[in-house]
């Protein structure tokens, strides 16, 4: 069972993913929680998946997310966020956050998703990456550098970053790829330090710019590892 944690201001949304959420039958939704509120519920609850509101006006998710960096447990977090929350994205990726949410994803997806968030892989909600691509072209020199280290990836491992950037998690990926999982956390770590990067979320846009996903008929952005 997928134990997993909501963070959010508004009750409407915390009861409502717990509502979808809890419909799965390997999925359970242990606790709900405000931002001010998070850090105790987390280490009480220890939570496989925590989705977190970017943006609250108690205590910000980013300030939970930085502090969550020093707890004895730590789950993978998504942020829940809106189109207009780009800025903050940015920053939940450098504190490693494992992908962002926009909160209308569609209920037969949300499941999809948490259980590749447990999985140990990356979600990364296709219209969110396409706002925060077209409208920060910071951002989008810093992953077209990204995307260029690309050229100094093996075969194998363009082959292992495509699979990262689908949300696969290493176990998945061994098994596509027939590799053991030291082998394959191997793999992840030289991406990891070619591409100059220090997530597989922020590897898993640098494919998705290079086109590397589309060049191999991968979908352009990461849904569920069941697409």
């Amino acid at each position: 069972m997928i134990r997993v944690v909501v963070v959010d201001d508004e009750a409407l949304v915390r009861s409502g993913f717990s509502l979808i959420l809890n419909s799965a039958d390997d999925i359970s939704v242990v606790a709900t929680a405000t931002g001010a509120d998070a850090l105790q519920v987390v280490q009480a609850e220890k939570p496989d998946v925590l989705l977190l509101d970017i943006r609250m006006p108690d205590v910000d998710g980013l300030a939970v997310l930085n502090s969550l960096r020093r707890a004895p447990h730590r789950p993978a977090v998504a942020m829940l966020t809106t189109f207009d929350a780009d800025e903050y994205i940015l920053t939940a990726l450098r504190l490693g956050a494992s992908g962002f949410l926009l909160k209308d994803t569609e209920p037969r997806q949300l499941a999809d998703y948490v259980r590749v968030l447990a999985g140990g892989g990356v979600v990364l909600s296709p219209k969110a990456s396409l706002s925060l691509v077209e409208h920060h072209p910071a951002f989008l020199a810093v992953l077209d550098e990204e995307a260029e280290r690309i050229e100094q990836l093996t075969e194998r491992e363009r082959d292992v970053l495509v699979l990262v950037a689908e949300g696969l998690s290493n176990a998945d990926i061994g098994s596509r790829l027939f590799l053991g999982a030291g082998t394959v956390k191997d793999h992840v770590s030289a991406i990891l330090a070619k591409l100059g990067v220090s997530s597989r979320v922020q590897a898993a846009l640098a494919a998705q710019r290079a086109g590397l996903l589309q060049s191999r008929g991968a979908p352009e952005t990461k849904g569920p590892a069941r697409p």
